[in-house]
């Protein structure tokens, strides 16, 4: 059997277990081709290297958002929308606490609530479960980025995701210091996390965010019609207009927030005795699954001598 292949079993696998990003619908179709995966309504597309979920919105074959978007007019109310049920407020209070302990959830929550021109919603959800998904981006006639959403499932504080596109937040499953870590720490990472997507659309226009999904869209459907040949001239096409293909796309928004994860928790935890342990995981997750990337995380880490204590 091909490496890739025995990878990507093994990914689908720990992804259908657990996996923030993924927002499992009802259970429509549970079926496997050569280079995609149905679970319960969310497509899982490999290009042989890695897996990209997709969110599909109805159960007809095909008929897939990976993100919504939608324009309104400038916000001048805006500011941070806590729409939890009351059922889940006490936790979600809980979650909210131990991520303000730190400075950089200060500086974030903060930034976030005094932005009258930007409306954070946040939400508490059963169907996300141990995950959680941020979407419904907003955008002004003017092309500005005014909002989006952020949906935590009501067990944020449990369930562990997998390492290769979560190095950061998987380290906290290292066995014989999940149980002394304080599952909101866990709640809170995921949070963060989150919030890195949020922050790095800032670094989009408008018009490079829904051309590129867009295309993407057009891409996915071009490839589950042609046989899934990746090298198809159109394909190739569509990613060099997009700046990559739509698992290169995806992955790489993964990675940039694990990297505000990753200030998160090394601020969070600094001072346990397990920090090196955790942070010496988070190396090796790095370093064997996210090599492509490691500059990203290297910025972080040494702009913030993050890990320097573990040096000595």
């Amino acid at each position: 059997m091909k490496s890739w292949l025995c990878r990507v079993l093994l990914l689908v696998i720990s992804i259908l277990i657990s996996l923030p990003q993924i927002s499992f619908g009802k259970a429509v179709v549970l079926s496997k081709g050569k280079n995609q995966f149905f679970f319960r309504g969310a497509m899982f597309l490999t290009d042989g290297n890695f897996i990209l979920p997709l969110f599909i919105r109805s159960e007809k074959e095909g008929n897939f958002d990976p993100i919504r978007t939608r324009v309104v007019k400038t916000p001048t109310e805006g500011g941070i929308r806590e729409t939890i049920p009351r059922k889940y407020q006490e936790r979600f209070a809980e979650w909210k606490k131990e991520f303000l302990e730190t400075d950089l959830g200060k500086e974030q929550w903060e930034r976030y609530t005094k932005n009258k021109n930007f409306i954070l919603t946040i939400k508490v959800s059963a169907e996300k479960n141990q995950g959680a998904r941020t979407d419904e981006y907003l955008w002004d006639e003017k092309g500005n980025f005014v909002g989006a959403t952020i949906t935590l499932g009501n067990n944020l504080e449990k369930g562990f995701p997998e390492a290769t596109y979560y190095p950061v937040m998987s380290s906290l499953s290292l066995r014989g210091i999940n149980h002394s870590i304080d599952q909101k720490i866990l709640a809170a990472t995921k949070i963060a996390h989150e919030l890195g997507h949020v922050n790095q659309t800032f670094n989009e226009t408008k018009e490079e965010f829904v051309l590129r999904h867009k295309l993407g869209t057009e891409y996915i459907k071009i490839f589950l019609s042609n046989g899934h040949n990746p090298r198809d001239r159109h394909l190739l096409d569509l990613a060099e207009r997009m700046g990559g293909t739509p698992v290169k796309i995806w992955e790489s928004r993964e990675y940039w927030s694990e990297v505000n994860a990753l200030l998160f928790l090394n601020e969070k935890i600094s001072n346990e005795n397990f920090y090196c342990r955790v942070f010496n995981q988070i190396n090796r997750n790095i370093e064997d699954l996210a090599k492509n990337y490691e500059d990203r995380f290297e910025r972080a880490i040494n702009s913030n001598s993050i890990g320097a204590i573990c040096k000595k």
